[in-house]
């Protein structure tokens, strides 16, 4: 589908085109011939094996000047399925380390690649600072204080990702305390691999105001239903949950159920090499398998624009870019 869209789950590592990881390998001479299948995209056993295919395709971005291009190789990706604007999710652990200083290198390059990207491709990128749940509530704490300290007008917000199964959310409650005191707004992994207590347990103990992915909600309908009454939104990925088994096939999963119930669901590809989906696949599949028209898409783009973490300023010039289409 041509309709402009709104896309609040992107990992900028997990978007990379193997291909541009490939050309990274070979000009830093690093064998990671391992992590491909013979087409030549990323191959992985389960979400677990994921995981550690998508840190080592990341081990070959090493420098700020890797991440800017890293940035443009995906907003062009993602203007080409007619995204107008994105927020991305991005680790101190892999731009420097989590120290200060490498993170604001890093970050000023991804910033100036995506600000070339809106000029060029008329996308806009905005960040949302995010610690690995596998690595620990101690290196979280090092993010969080690398994201409350560059808090503003392009760091937007502060989630949680990796492995739901290790740790709890209430583990990380400091780094999300010092996060939203930096005016961040609050996003967490949820309800993935770890069903509807992981909803709630993110929902509640972190007091988030979006779930990232958040479809195992469906399993406790009571639980559906106070998301839906607090306004609470859903970053769904339904290619994403096909693609790892969470769903055997589009018909069969939940957004279309969560929507009907009054929840605020939004599209979103995660990491669209690895699942073989783009923004455009996304939409054509929902069109297909519910019968989903323009007036629905619509919809819920323009409810992902207004529950997006942007300023009041870009969150309206994004509106009036979705207003403007010609259906």
């Amino acid at each position: 589908m041509t309709l402009p869209k709104v896309e609040l789950h992107l990992h900028l590592e997990g978007a990379a085109p193997p291909a541009f990881i490939r050309g990274l390998a070979a000009e830093k001479h690093m064998d990671i011939s391992g992590i491909f299948d013979d087409a030549g995209g990323y191959a992985y056993r389960d979400f677990w094996h994921f995981l550690k295919v998508y840190e080592a395709a990341t081990s070959t971005l090493t420098t700020p000047a890797d991440y800017a291009r890293l940035t443009r190789a995906v907003l062009e990706e993602s203007a080409a399925s007619g995204v107008i604007y994105c927020e991305t999710f991005l680790s101190p652990d892999f731009c420097g380390g989590r120290d200060l200083a490498a993170w604001r290198d890093y970050l000023h390059a991804i910033r100036d690649a995506a600000a070339e990207a809106e000029r060029d491709l008329g996308i806009t990128l905005r960040g949302i600072v995010t610690p690995i749940r596998h690595f620990g509530p101690e290196k979280a704490r090092e993010t969080a204080v690398c994201a409350a300290e560059t808090a503003g007008d392009f760091i937007v917000g502060f989630g949680l990702a990796g492995d739901e199964k290790i740790g709890k959310p209430k583990d990380f409650a400091w780094s999300f305390d010092l996060a939203r005191e930096a005016g961040l707004r609050l996003t967490c992994h949820a309800g993935e691999w770890g069903g509807p207590q992981s909803v709630r347990d993110a929902w509640q103990d972190l007091r988030v105001e979006r779930i990232g992915h958040g479809v195992r909600a469906i399993e406790d309908l009571h639980l559906v239903d106070a998301l839906a009454e607090a306004g609470v939104v859903l970053e769904v990925c339904p290619g994403s949950n096909i693609a790892l088994g969470l769903y055997p096939n589009w018909r069969a999963h939940p957004i279309n159920a969560l929507r009907e119930r009054g929840v605020l669901v939004t599209i979103s590809t995660d990491d669209p090499p690895f699942f073989h989906t783009t923004m455009t696949r996304e939409y054509e599949q929902l069109a297909r398998a519910f019968d989903w028209d323009e007036a629905v898409f619509r919809d819920i783009a323009r409810g992902s624009a207004q529950a997006a973490f942007c300023d009041p300023k870009t969150k309206d010039k994004i509106l009036k870019k979705l207003e403007n289409i010609d259906v």
